[in-house]
């Protein structure tokens, strides 16, 4: 059933006819990035057009990040699938460490995203990707869609993945775990023998997203199909709109990365640390 669900979702998000299909995954090494490189490699790898390939970010998580770097390691070897690693420090002098050590007023995610964000397109593109993969389960989703219609963020809320739109430097997301639910991630996991990290981060706690997990967590107490019908909702309306509805993007002013302003999010979320911290100039190296 979930493996159907899966092949359903790839279907929709992913155009398989092309000539050649290239997919990176972004695998952190916790269970729903491991189950999305190892649900992609066993549906897709029979397909001659298909190339399969992954990364991960290392944020600079001193007691977490380096498990989650040994499971997707070891799961990219046991698949046979090309990995690399691009971290904050490299890319942006600093890990996400001395980030929250700088200003320990915001939420860390407040950072972490936005640069997260950032290197994953970076790395998707170095790999010449035509779709980054990102493991993101349907609680998952249907707390991205609460949060962004409790905001009052549309533009957030229509450009979630999957994106359909072709824009220049901006490799489209795909989610192809977004139809089923983290407990069905963790059974799927354990079932197929699949090495993942099953750590928290230890900022987790301060995340914002925790209220949003309660509230639907609650509901879904009073009615099972709330995160199904959530994730139906989605998709009517974004259908109605027509695509992902995306502005026109421009060019960072600081570091060249797409953007609909004129400095990106990652550009803007450093330059908030301090004058002493370095803007990103440099585009991240593959290690």
């Amino acid at each position: 059933m979930i493996e159907k669900r899966v092949k359903g979702e790839i279907r929709k998000q992913i155009d398989l006819k092309k000539p050649t299909v290239r997919i990176s995954v972004a695998i952190s090494g916790g269970k729903d990035s491991s189950v999305t490189l190892y649900l992609l490699h066993k549906i897709l790898s029979g397909r001659r057009n298909v190339k399969l390939t992954a990364f991960t970010v290392d944020e600079g998580i001193n007691g977490y990040r380096p498990a989650g770097l040994e499971s997707a390691s070891k799961l990219a070897k046991m698949l046979g699938v090309e990995h690399h690693v691009i971290a904050f420090q490299e890319s942006f002098g600093m890990t996400l460490d001395s980030i929250v050590s700088a200003d320990q007023s915001k939420i860390p995610c407040s950072y972490c995203g936005p640069l997260r964000r950032k290197l994953i397109n970076e790395m998707a593109e170095k790999q010449n990707a035509d779709y980054v993969a990102l493991g993101l389960n349907l609680d998952d989703y249907s707390q991205s869609i609460l949060m962004n219609v409790a905001k009052g963020d549309y533009e957030r809320f229509m450009r979630m993945s999957p994106q359909t739109e072709i824009k220049d430097g901006l490799v489209r997301r795909i989610a192809p775990l977004r139809s089923i639910l983290e407990k069905e991630v963790v059974l799927y996991a354990v079932a197929n023998g699949i090495p993942f990290d099953s750590s928290w981060c230890p900022y987790y706690s301060r995340a914002q997203r925790n209220i949003f997990r309660d509230v639907i967590n609650r509901l879904s107490e009073y009615n099972p199909s709330t995160k199904f019908s959530m994730l139906k909702f989605f998709d009517k309306a974004r259908s109605q709109k027509g695509g992902n509805d995306v502005k026109e993007l421009h060019r960072c002013k600081v570091c060249g990365a797409p953007t609909e302003n004129d400095i990106c999010s990652a550009c803007l979320a450093i330059e908030n640390l301090s004058h002493e911290a370095p803007i990103i100039k440099n585009k991240a190296r593959i290690h």
